[in-house]
């Protein structure tokens, strides 16, 4: 997931402060962030994203905060990497396996030593 950082977290900083200042002069959450994400030069939806995030990390919200998600998310580039050089280790047994075999039966059957007397 590559997420390009076009705003500065100052920028988030203020446009998630004007929502929650002006919150109560709206008569929804959306009809605030609407009205604001065009000032700062986002779309709505990406400012409510960034409202919602920070009432995650205050407390008012239920859900994982931005601490927890990173460490968790190191922990599962950690884990991945762990469970692909095992898949890649599997993988080369069972290709070493099938692959030995297939030449061992190659080598049996097209290089054998001839039945008939052979002079160099």
């Amino acid at each position: 997931m590559n997420k390009s950082n076009k705003f500065s977290p100052e920028v988030r900083e203020r446009a998630v402060r004007m929502v929650q200042e002006h919150r109560g002069a709206y008569p929804s959450l959306w009809a605030a962030v609407a009205s604001i994400a065009p000032k700062i030069g986002c779309v709505p939806q990406t400012l409510l994203d960034w409202v919602k995030r920070a009432e995650v990390d205050a407390g008012a919200r239920p859900g994982a905060t931005t601490a927890e998600m990173q460490c968790s998310a190191r922990k599962g580039v950690k884990s991945s990497k762990v469970s692909y050089v095992g898949k890649a280790k599997t993988g080369l047994a069972l290709a070493e396996a099938l692959y030995g075999f297939a030449a061992q039966t190659h080598r049996q059957t097209y290089f054998r030593e001839p039945s008939y007397p052979v002079h160099l």
